[in-house]
């Protein structure tokens, strides 16, 4: 059977391998900006005490470019959320970023919010900082730590911890 001009994208499913030719193509994910102008994406540092998230999504934060967490860059599962972790998690996004031809970061940081703590963990400042140092160009930083306006009841009883 003849193949057609134009292969269709499976063409190595509907034909067999000898007269299937596929090519590989590569998939360009981010948009490319005018010369000498800025490509900016969202940074979205979740630094809880026990990981540090960094996640690059595009502006309106539907497309994911780069997710990273400090667990996937140490063994041990008490330095998930250490500084270093996350300087480690950071440096990886920024690089991806750089290929993807991502030059600015505006940040989103979060805590674990909620009725536990409001205050980000040890690998926020961390993460920024090393983002900040690997030649990303920062924008705007924002905390959306989730803050409730009434809340669940708190873990510990009514007389609270006791230590």
């Amino acid at each position: 059977r003849p193949l057609p001009a134009i292969y269709p994208p499976f063409a190595c499913l509907l034909y067999p391998p000898a007269l299937a030719r596929v090519t590989m193509a590569t998939l360009n994910v981010a948009p490319t900006p005018a010369e000498g102008e800025e490509m900016f994406a969202v940074a979205h540092i979740y630094a809880s005490f026990n990981d540090t998230f960094v996640h690059v999504t595009d502006m309106s934060g539907r497309e994911t470019y780069v997710r990273v967490t400090g667990g996937m860059k140490v063994k041990a599962d008490r330095d998930e959320a250490s500084h270093y972790a996350a300087m480690l998690a950071a440096q990886d996004v920024s690089e991806r970023c750089k290929e993807l031809g991502i030059t600015a970061l505006h940040i989103k940081l979060r805590g674990t919010g909620g009725n536990k703590s409001k205050s980000p963990g040890p690998g926020a400042q961390s993460a920024l900082r090393a983002l900040a140092r690997a030649g990303m160009k920062i924008g705007r930083i924002e905390d959306v730590t989730p803050i409730p306006t009434d809340s669940t009841r708190r873990k510990s009883g009514r007389r609270g911890r006791r230590l």
